[in-house]
């Protein structure tokens, strides 16, 4: 076997200050690596900047990284990639180590969690909602990351073609890592240094409304990867409140057995109505999803496993 073909993907939006040193980082850490740098709409420097560097640059005009990155995975031809933001904040050096874990262990996905002493780095804001965040995707798909929202993550090729990449924005990481999680693909982790952005390079991620939109993205892949459990939730919620509805005109028929507030009544088996379709959406989308589900899996398998080239003797 050859050696493995080794892409690096920088998603970049006005990046002028950083964009250079990431290059090179990745370039000197990587030599054998190409780097691609993919440009959204950016109105400074960061396209002349990142070709001087020596990267390959591309074009995407439909703003949001989760666009991008959809782009670089459909476009890029490689056996692994790695996707690391363009803010110089992450640890260009360690990639080669993530690289050999992931070919040693076969992985799918190896997620470079942060480490950073660097307040400035790393806000105490952005950790809590990271936590959260965090913590909301494992107690309904599972465990397995510490730091879902991480923009630097190694990949083998099979998981990049098998990725649906729906989300538009910064959302796209909590997609990245439910895909991961719902294929049941190997999946690891390691710590990484995480530092401050360089003097002149601000951040793109506004902490509430980036929040909410990943708070409802995670809501979105829960109604859509769960949706038996999402669906008989809210027929339980709907069935309780037809029930709340419908006490007082029950307790007067039993006593008087007649039933003098009518359209209460038909409400209450209104909304029992709707609680029990819902449910049926939910057994009926539940059969969708598997279908869907083993659709990626067969995508999935038609890959090879990611693995290093033989030394011949």
């Amino acid at each position: 076997m050859t050696a493995p073909r080794i892409a690096v993907l920088i998603p970049c939006y006005n990046e002028e200050a950083a964009i250079g040193r990431v290059v090179a980082d990745f370039r000197a850490a990587l030599p054998a690596a190409t780097v691609y740098v993919y440009d959204n709409n950016s109105r400074d420097l960061t396209v002349q900047v990142a070709a001087a560097a020596g990267a390959v640059v591309r074009a995407e005009p439909l703003q949001g990284k989760g666009n991008v990155v959809r782009r670089m995975f459909a476009d890029i031809e490689a056996d692994v990639y790695v996707l690391v933001d363009g803010d110089d904040t992450y640890h260009a050096a360690s990639a080669p180590v993530l690289i050999d874990k992931l070919l040693d262990e076969q992985l799918d996905m190896l997620n470079a969690a942060r480490i950073s002493q660097v307040e400035a780095a790393y806000r105490r804001g952005h950790v809590f909602g990271n936590w959260l965040l965090t913590t909301l995707v494992a107690s309904v798909f599972g465990k397995r990351t510490t730091d879902m929202l991480s923009g630097y993550r190694v990949f083998s090729r099979r998981f990049v073609k098998s990725f649906p990449a729906l989300a538009g924005g910064f959302e796209i990481e909590t997609e990245l890592t439910v895909h991961a999680l719902e294929m049941r693909m190997p999946f690891g982790e390691v710590g990484t240094p995480y530092k401050e952005r360089p003097p002149g390079s601000t951040s793109k991620l506004s902490t509430f409304k980036d929040g909410f939109r990943i708070l409802f993205m995670i809501g979105k892949l829960v109604k859509e990867e769960r949706p038996l459990a999402s669906f008989t939730i809210t027929g339980a919620l709907l069935a309780l409140l037809s029930l709340i509805i419908a006490a007082p005109v029950l307790i007067t028929y039993y006593q008087t057995g007649l039933v003098p507030r009518l359209p209460t009544a038909v409400l209450a088996a209104a909304i029992m109505i709707l609680a029990f379709l819902s449910v049926t959406c939910g057994l009926i989308l539940q059969t969708v999803t598997q279908g869907r589900r083993e659709l990626k899996r067969m995508t999935y398998l038609s890959y090879p496993a990611p693995r290093k080239a033989k030394v011949s003797s």
